[in-house]
This record gives C-alpha cells, sequence and structure tokens, in this order.
C-alpha cells in the first residue's frame, strides 16, 4: 500500500480551497485522520516484520536479506513524509496542531512532530551499557567509529533544530507586523478589507508551510542518518525500538484521553 494514495482524493486540484464551513472543516479532517490511521497500521505490520527477522535471524541469514527490510521499512517512512508534505500545501495549520493526537502526544510536538534530536537520542538510550533487553546488545555494543558519527549527528541535528525554533519564532511575531496590526484596527467585513486579510494571511500561512516542510526534511534526515551509522542488524534493532516508542506513545495518550472523557462523563451523570 502507497500512503500518499490516502489522500489522493483530498489533494486534487481544486478539492476544497477557500474559506470552509464547520461541517466542510470536518469532512476536510477526515481524510487526514484517515491517512494517520492507516500509518499506525503499516507500524504494527513493520514491527512485526522486525521482531521477526530478530527472532530467527541467525547467521545463516544473509546481510541482503536484513538490509532489504531495512530498506522497506525506511521507503515506508518516505511514503509517510511525501504524502504529508501534500497535506501540508493542503492545510498547513491543520498538520502543524492535528486533531487525531491524543493530548500526550500534543505535549510532545515540535513543529508538527517528534523533535529529530528524539531519533539520537533514543539511540544514545539503547547503547548505554547494563540498560536494555538482552535482545538489544547489539546496539550497546557500538564501536567508536559509531559513536563519533553519532555525537557528530547529534551536534548538527541539534544546530538545525534550534535554527528551525529560531525561524518559527520569527515568523510568529510577523503575526503583530504593522500591517496585521493595521489590519486589525481597521477591519470591517467589506470584501476589500477580507481580500485584503485572506492575502495576508495566506501569506503567514506559506511561511508555515515552508518551516513545517523543512521540519519534516530534518525529521527524516535524522532518521536516515542514524540508519545509515549502524549495521544492518542493529538497525533492525534501532527501528524496532523507534517503532515501538511512537506506537506506544500514541495509545498511552489515548487510553489516559478516554480515561479523562469518562471521569468527565461520570461527574457529568452525577450532576443530573
Amino acid at each position: 500500500m502507497l500512503l500518499s494514495n490516502t489522500l489522493k482524493s483530498t489533494l486534487e486540484p481544486g478539492s476544497g480551497s477557500g474559506s470552509l464551513s464547520e461541517s466542510e472543516s470536518e469532512s476536510e479532517f477526515e481524510p487526514f485522520n484517515k491517512f494517520f490511521l492507516d500509518w499506525l497500521l503499516v507500524q504494527e505490520r513493520d514491527l512485526q516484520e522486525l521482531k521477526t527477522m530478530v527472532d530467527t535471524h541467525s547467521i545463516a541469514t544473509t546481510t541482503q536479506c536484513i538490509q532489504e527490510l531495512v530498506g522497506r521499512v525506511m521507503t515506508h517512512h518516505e511514503e509517510f513524509y511525501r504524502a504529508r508534505s501534500k497535506s501540508i500545501k493542503k492545510n498547513v495549520l491543520l498538520m502543524l496542531t492535528p486533531g487525531w493526537l491524543s493530548k500526550l502526544e500534543d505535549a510532545c510536538l515540535w513543529i508538527g512532530g517528534w523533535r529529530p534530536t528524539t531519533t539520537v537520542n533514543l539511540l544514545y538510550s539503547k547503547a548505554r551499557p547494563g540498560h536494555g533487553h538482552d535482545h538489544d546488545h547489539d546496539l550497546r555494543s557500538l564501536s567508536n567509529c559509531q559513536l563519533v558519527q553519532l555525537n557528530q549527528l547529534h551536534r548538527e541535528t541539534v544546530t538545525e533544530q534550534l535554527k528551525l525554533t529560531e525561524d518559527l519564532a520569527s515568523h510568529q511575531q510577523t503575526m503583530v507586523d504593522y500591517y496585521m496590526v493595521e489590519l486589525s484596527e481597521d477591519y470591517t467585513e467589506s470584501d476589500s478589507v477580507k481580500g485584503q486579510l485572506t492575502a495576508a494571511l495566506a501569506h503567514k500561512e506559506y511561511g508555515l508551510e515552508v518551516i513545517l516542510g523543512q521540519s519534516d526534511d530534518l525529521r527524516l534526515m535524522t532518521l536516515k542518518n542514524v540508519v545509515d551509522i549502524l549495521n544492518p542488524i542493529q538497525a533492525v534493532h534501532f527501528l524496532i525500538a523507534d517503532t515501538q516508542l511512537h506506537l506506544n506513545v500514541h495509545e498511552w495518550g489515548r487510553l489516559k484521553d478516554e480515561h479523562t472523557k469518562s471521569l468527565r462523563e461520570a461527574r457529568g451523570s452525577c450532576g443530573h
């Protein structure tokens, strides 16, 4: 399955431009939500394949076989980000504040997703001596050369991440630039003023598109670079840890949200 096909119908030219009513906004939300659910299923299938490889691989297992599995999983990540790139152009605000994530995931968001340094820090955690399960021994035996490469990647990723954080902060400040303040003071329901506001906000949204796109590029590139540092079986172990982390945080957050909702409904029932 190509993840990018999930959003095809909503990303066709002319398939919903301009202002949206509440019902139209809800209908536009659905394809993105469906896309995310499909991505979770892909990750679950990948996780099972990766675990099977760890459980069954032996000296007889060819390096090519392991590399092919790692390649398939990485291709799925590339498809995910290609589809996200299209959806960002469709509705950048929705992708920056996705309604399909749990509150726990919302709390971890950095420009619409995980911090790129999380990927590097995950490998640091798995590589620490005395931590992890027995089957993680491959990640606890990184060579000095690999550690040097990882440290360099971490420094570079921190630098790029900070730059994007500053870029977003600077762009957010433009919401109170002279032109926006002037529009706010002179705002009326007239078509001419509405047109000026639409044009101004479109420019702001385009800036967000650029920053979110660059942030996704950094997320994907960091993941690729970490995998490139590792040998094939180490890459399998790392992708297991990475996939489990994302799936489990989503599930923990979902369960917590359901519990909070149940408590709220129970209090509401007691009030009647």
